[in-house]
């Protein structure tokens, strides 16, 4: 693999200008009526050993985005780099060297993991296809893994229904760490866990992270969670980045009026706190026929004729790395 002789220093993975859309097809000929805009013009950076997360509601186009990056789906438009080199513009030998380096968490552990193989078979198939270890080596290997990720080597027999749901999701990622992976998508990895499990599975993921310097982009719709395990935090709405900012400045001062909604959202511990919840009015538009001009002003109360007229652009609002795709916050 040859890196492009443009490539910035600094810049681990670049998305350009992706987008992903899915033909509607009717009639008998299955004609092209129209398009899903799942994903459209997204851009953004992450840097080695940084955690982003992308954050939205349900079908907002989090996941599609993750998949897109790694090329298990082929896009629309745009580029993904990683260290310099365009994925999509690799060859088949070369994408092979470089899917080692990309790896997945899946949202579900029940459905992603395969039951009619034992737990080292799930953890040391890809590994040993890849040349990564012997043979003869990979049981020790399998069983420095499942020790890494809190599983006993003593279970590596063990088919994955005879795991809880905690337990099958480190079988998981310890499948993804068997790759020696550099960047993993963790599409929501706890979501479909209990509350007492979820920040077993964060506190790996992070120790995880510092011990083989892994570079995350994760994915969830729970901003608390987000908060516990990002460096940068952004706002995914329809298909579009709206927000895109450290997380401590997010968390401190959210910009977009979505972003604000959704983080008036987030869980009080305490009862007697006052809490100012801000309901959205209206449904999300379809991402069929999105509106003209800024894709929120369907839903935003301070919606001006230039919103429904021009697209805002995404800019650093404040000079400090915070950017916005508002109109109000310029």
């Amino acid at each position: 693999m040859r890196a492009e002789n443009n490539a910035s220093e600094g810049k681990y993975l670049e998305v350009n200008h992706l987008s992903q859309f899915y033909p509607i097809r009717r009639g008998i000929l299955k004609r092209v009526v129209g398009h899903v805009k799942a994903v459209s013009n997204v851009s953004f950076e992450i840097k080695k050993g940084e955690t982003l997360g992308l954050v939205g509601e349900s079908g907002c186009g989090k996941t599609t985005i993750g998949r897109t990056i790694l090329h298990l789906i082929k896009p629309t438009g745009g580029d993904v780099k990683l260290k310099g080199f365009d994925v999509g513009a690799m060859q088949k030998n070369d994408n092979a060297s470089l899917r080692r380096l990309m790896q997945i968490i899946f949202q579900d552990p029940y459905g992603s993991l395969n039951p009619r193989m034992n737990v080292a078979d799930i953890i040391g198939e890809a590994p040993l296809y890849h040349g990564i270890v012997s043979r003869t080596e990979l049981t020790g290997y399998v069983n420095d893994i499942m020790e890494k990720v809190g599983l006993r080597p003593e279970s590596r027999a063990k088919y994955p229904h005879e795991f809880s749901g905690g337990q099958r999701q480190r079988i998981g990622i310890a499948r993804v760490l068997a790759m020696k992976p550099e960047f993993v998508v963790c599409d929501e990895p706890v979501s479909a866990l209990d509350v007492s499990i979820q920040s077993q599975v964060l506190n790996l993921l992070v120790d995880l992270r510092e011990e083989f310097s892994l570079t995350y982009l994760f994915i969830s719709h729970d901003l608390s969670v987000v908060r516990h395990i990002s460096d940068r935090v952004a706002v995914l709405y329809l298909g579009k980045l709206v927000e895109l900012a450290p997380k401590e400045e997010f968390f401190g001062n959210p910009m977009h009026p979505y972003a604000r909604a959704l983080i008036s959202a987030i869980p009080q511990p305490d009862p007697d706190a006052g809490k100012n919840r801000i309901i959205l009015e209206g449904d999300v538009p379809s991402p069929i026929n999105p509106p003209e001009g800024c894709i929120f002003s369907t839903r935003c109360r301070n919606a001006a004729d230039r919103c429904i007229a021009e697209e805002p652009r995404l800019k650093d609002a404040v000079g400090n790395g915070h950017q916005v795709a508002c109109f109000m916050c310029e």
